[in-house]
């Protein structure tokens, strides 16, 4: 494996493993690591510096104190490394980083979901796994890079974080694992993102979701010539992709995966609706959703994704039985933001769910209704705070008399948004 290297903007794998052994000498205890680092040239050298010393990296399934604390009460062993341990790690030339010839079943990290059943699940991820999967990855963008002559060291600019599994496996094991180069930050906004595309080499890989891509093709922004637009966490639709492609001249590569999988199956989306399953990926349709086994997983994984296998050897996806919201790169469970919403003090019910475009709330958002006499949107919504990342924050949060729930005590899509439209109390934050 090669090891890394950061420089400025850049992580680059060579042959200098300075900042890798020195990290490696540094890491606190003998267990398992949460890495909790935000910026990813610290993410990414911890990570290598993790695998040095042979030991399983946690990915929590978010930022927020809640979440992390839930993940530390699971892992009591467990020792966090972040951005301010990292930054406080000094040069250690002689350090030795010791081997990085784990076994091949060695658990390198284990991911969480977003938690579709109201917990994040957790799933191990054996170094023989990440190896394959990631070698899979990357010759589907060579191939690609091929197609456009382009055989220069090809460099990723992420909006994804690398907590992930998405983020990790673009982000992180292609540096590490397959020779990529990799931007250091995690740009945002549009002229964040066209500066550090600009900060790297070409040819260029945009790691990035269909939400902030429409807002990247809407923006107007300038952008320096990017080779292939990776795109994943949510569908994407062919005039959307279409549109990427024409916004950066780029070839638009989507990615389907999930936490218990990683990446097993790509497409132009722009050019076919058809997935092509990666090499030894065999797909099991079900009623309720997909079998997925591989020579590299240790068990078959079920999927809710209910697909249609063609006889070319493609198939598409004819349904979903997810619950995840995906906003600005993270996801997160409805059932698991109705769950901490519903265990604030006062909270008699209370529902969060995810409106549809163009309609009440903010772009992009959860919308959340609750039942909790007494209680203000402003106290319900600083309560939340700290219970998950600040993105998904329901807005609007509405109080309502009781929730729309039917006979048998469901609460019917169509209910919802009947209530969401037609309430006359829609307090901003702060009301």
């Amino acid at each position: 494996m090669a090891l890394v290297t950061v420089e400025n903007l850049r992580v680059e794998p060579q042959e200098l493993e300075t900042q890798v052994a020195a990290a490696a000498a540094a890491l606190p205890g003998t267990g398992e690591l949460l890495n909790l680092c935000e910026d990813r040239r610290n993410f990414i050298v911890m990570f290598a510096a993790a695998l040095a010393r042979h030991r399983t990296v946690l990915l929590p399934p978010s930022h927020a104190p809640a979440a992390v604390a839930e993940l530390r009460a699971r892992h009591p062993g467990c020792e966090v490394v972040d951005d301010a341990f990292a930054a406080g790690i000094g040069d250690a030339p002689d350090a030795a980083a010791g081997s990085t010839q784990a076994a091949a079943d060695f658990i390198a990290a284990i991911g969480h979901t977003s938690g579709s059943t109201g917990v994040p699940a957790a799933h191990s991820k054996s170094l023989r796994s990440l190896e394959r999967t990631t070698a899979l990855n990357a010759g589907v963008l060579r191939a690609e890079l091929a197609r456009q002559a382009e055989a220069a060291r090809p460099w990723i600019v992420a909006t994804v974080p690398p907590q992930h599994m998405y983020g990790l496996e673009t982000s992180v094991l292609l540096p590490l694992l397959a020779g990529f180069g990799v931007h250091a930050g995690r740009p945002l906004m549009p002229g964040d993102v066209a500066a550090a595309l600009a900060a790297v080499p070409a040819p260029r890989v945009l790691v990035s979701t269909p939400v902030h891509l429409r807002a990247l093709v809407e923006s107007g922004a300038g952008y320096p010539e990017v080779a292939v637009v990776i795109s994943a966490t949510a569908p994407l639709s062919r005039e959307l992709a279409a549109s990427v492609e024409g916004r950066f001249g780029a070839a638009l590569v989507e990615f389907f995966g999930s936490t218990e999988t990683c990446v097993i199956a790509t497409r132009r989306t722009a050019r076919e609706d058809g997935w092509r399953p990666h090499p030894g990926i065999r797909l099991e349709p079900g009623e309720e959703g997909t079998t997925v086994t591989a020579p590299w997983l240790p068990r078959a994984e079920h999927l809710h994704d209910v697909v249609e296998l063609r006889v070319d050897g493609t198939f598409v996806v004819v349904g979903r039985g997810s619950d995840v919201i995906e906003v600005a790169g993270k996801r997160a469970s409805l059932a698991d933001l109705t769950r901490r919403l519903q265990s604030l003090p006062s909270v008699e019910d209370a529902v969060v769910f995810k409106p549809p475009a163009g309609g009440a709330g903010v772009a992009g958002r959860c919308a959340a209704l609750v039942v909790a006499p007494g209680r203000t949107a402003r106290e319900l919504l600083e309560g939340l705070r700290g219970q998950f990342d600040p993105v998904f924050l329901p807005r609007p949060l509405l109080l309502v008399p009781k929730l729309p729930r039917n006979e048998v005590g469901k609460l019917p899509r169509e209910r919802l948004l009947e209530a969401l439209a037609t309430s006359a109390l829609r307090p901003r934050p702060g009301k």
